[in-house]
């Protein structure tokens, strides 16, 4: 069971590592005119300026979610889960 709860974790925070460094590496190539593709990103979900709302007198409800991923994402999770494979294997 522990075994199990150390794999999670780390595949957890491997996961956060790579979507945080994406992040990033995406910010700081947006200016550069060669590596600007990493920046370009799409957003998907209910928008949070506008959430879906539920209003039942007494109180009311809001829904929103926003995903919005990039390529420079994209490849660092890819690079992360390669990495976690490799050094997490006798988790």
């Amino acid at each position: 069971m522990a075994k199990d709860l150390k794999r999670t974790i780390a595949f957890l925070f491997f996961l956060l590592a790579g979507i945080v460094l994406g992040t990033v590496i995406a910010r700081l190539c947006a200016e550069v005119s060669f590596l600007s593709w990493l920046a370009y990103s799409m957003s998907v979900g209910l928008d949070t300026a506008s959430p879906l709302m539920l209003d039942l007198i007494v109180f009311k409800l809001a829904f929103g979610f926003s995903l919005t991923v990039n390529p420079a994402q994209i490849i660092c999770i890819i690079i992360a889960l390669i990495v976690y494979n490799k050094t997490c294997k006798n988790l």
